[in-house]
C-alpha cells in the first residue's frame, strides 16, 4: 500500500524558474517591463518587496521585483512538478489581460488527470471581480513605458482552484493562455476529518 505524503501547513511554491514576463516596474524604469501589448506594468512601490507574504490568511512567496527581471509566469502550458501530497486547494495570486478563464490540468500519482477551471478577472480596475476573487493588491496608478497614469490602478487577484480528488497530487499544467499571469501559488493541505470536527 502506498503511503500518502502528509502536509499539515500550506506549501508556498517557488515559481522563479518559470517566470517569463516582467509585469512590475519602478517609476524610474518604466520601460523595463511589458505585462501586456501596451507595455503596462504594476508599480513596484505599491506591491510587496518580495518574499513571504500573507493575503487573506493564505501564505504566499511573492516575487522580488528587479530591473527587467521576470516576476510572473505568463501561462504557456508549463508543467509544474509539485511536492507530492494531498491538497484541497491551489491558491494563486494572478492577473489577466482581460477577463479570462481556462483549464489547469491536475496530475495525480495514480496517473489520472483532471481539468479544473482557473478564472481570473481583468487587471483593469473598472471591470471588478467577475469570478468571485478577492483583490490581493489594488494599486493607485498604472505604468506605461513613458508615463504614469495616476487615474487608473491595476489589481492582482487572489483566486483558488479546487483539488477534487482525495489522492496524491504530483503536478499541474498551466493553461496555454498568455492572457493569464501568475505571480504566486500556494497549495493548501487536506484537512483531516478529525481536525474539522
Amino acid at each position: 500500500m502506498r503511503t500518502q505524503t502528509a502536509h499539515t501547513t500550506p506549501t508556498r511554491l517557488d515559481l522563479t524558474a518559470f517566470a517569463n514576463n516582467t509585469g512590475i516596474t519602478t517609476e524610474d524604469r518604466l520601460s523595463d517591463g511589458a505585462f501586456n501589448i501596451w507595455g503596462n506594468t504594476f508599480p513596484a512601490e505599491e506591491l510587496p518587496a518580495g518574499g513571504e507574504i500573507t493575503v487573506d490568511g493564505i501564505p504566499f512567496r511573492f516575487p522580488a521585483p528587479a530591473a527587467g527581471a521576470p516576476d510572473n509566469v505568463r501561462c504557456a502550458g508549463q508543467l509544474l512538478e509539485l511536492p507530492a501530497g494531498r491538497y484541497d486547494w491551489i491558491h494563486v495570486l494572478a492577473a489577466a489581460e482581460r477577463r479570462t478563464e481556462d483549464f489547469v490540468q491536475l496530475h495525480y500519482a495514480d496517473g489520472s488527470v483532471d481539468p479544473e477551471w482557473l478564472r481570473i478577472s481583468d487587471f483593469w480596475p473598472q471591470t471588478g471581480a467577475r469570478f468571485g476573487e478577492s483583490a490581493a493588491f489594488s494599486c493607485t496608478r498604472l505604468h506605461y513605458p513613458r508615463h504614469v497614469q495616476r487615474t487608473m490602478g491595476p489589481t492582482i487577484w487572489r483566486q483558488r482552484v479546487p483539488v477534487t480528488r482525495q489522492r496524491e497530487l504530483t503536478a499541474l499544467t498551466l493553461p496555454d493562455n498568455p492572457a493569464i499571469h501568475v505571480f504566486a501559488m500556494t497549495l493548501a493541505p487536506t484537512t483531516p476529518p478529525e481536525a474539522a470536527e
